[in-house]
């Protein structure tokens, strides 16, 4: 049965070729979304495995994050920063499910999902996600959540207020701007529990650090989190 789909996946592809979204390349059998080599050239972190890390040590005295980690380095040129703009303004949703997806499992390998409860996407604000038509960190929850079991939902906590690049604000201002960002929707479902934030990107940490302290507040016994890519001066 198996070769007959691979039969007839490869007679598909002669008429609707399936191409890498990130290089255009053919994609061959076995490959999905991004080609192998493509796949190869992302930068990755091993923060997964490495308590204390420095994208953990960047939210020391910031807020109570249990552990941190992001699949590679975002920065300019990088391999990643190319498929998170694809990801995030070209529709290419599928995209952000690949990729949670392998990094789904190498965080379940590595023993980083153990004792999680739930996965949580960072929200965009709805204005924001009408405009695109979706969630990025939801595409991304979703393909985590395959691969490792573990429930995503979305309808934990909202955002209340819409934001602009933080890069170039004093870390004060960058706090300033984010307080009160968002609203936990349903503190019954966390209370007492482990939960794992997901996000695209981590540039300065200022949004993901409202969303684990709302969360804190709502009852939640302890948060990780993870992203795609984080700020290479976050991970020197």
């Amino acid at each position: 049965m198996s070769r007959f789909i691979d039969i007839s996946d490869d007679f598909i592809s002669l008429f609707f070729p399936r191409l890498c979204m990130s290089c255009g390349a053919h994609l061959v059998r076995g490959e999905r979304v991004i080609c192998t080599g493509c796949l190869l050239t992302i930068a990755r972190t091993d923060f997964h495995t490495r308590r204390g890390n420095t994208l953990e040590q960047a939210f020391w005295g910031r807020c109570n994050v249990e552990r941190a980690a992001a699949f590679s380095v975002y920065n300019r040129g990088s391999r990643i920063r190319t498929l998170i703009h694809e990801l995030k303004y070209k529709g290419k949703k599928e995209i952000g499910t690949m990729l949670g997806d392998l990094y789904g499992r190498i965080l379940s390998d590595g023993g980083f999902i153990e004792g999680i409860d739930m996965i949580v996407p960072v929200p965009l604000h709805p204005a924001r996600q009408r405009e695109r038509g979706y969630n990025q960190s939801d595409c991304i929850a979703s393909g985590i959540s395959a691969a490792t079991g573990v429930p995503a939902r979305n309808d934990i906590i909202r955002r209340i207020e819409m934001t602009g690049s933080q890069t170039k604000h004093s870390r004060y201002d960058r706090w300033e701007n984010v307080k009160g960002l968002f609203v936990v929707s349903r503190p019954g479902a966390v209370t007492g529990k482990h939960l794992l934030v997901v996000d695209d990107v981590v540039t300065t940490g200022s949004t993901m650090e409202a969303c684990v302290n709302a969360l804190h507040e709502a009852g939640a016994v302890r948060v990780s989190i993870v992203a795609l890519a984080a700020a290479q001066k976050l991970t020197l």
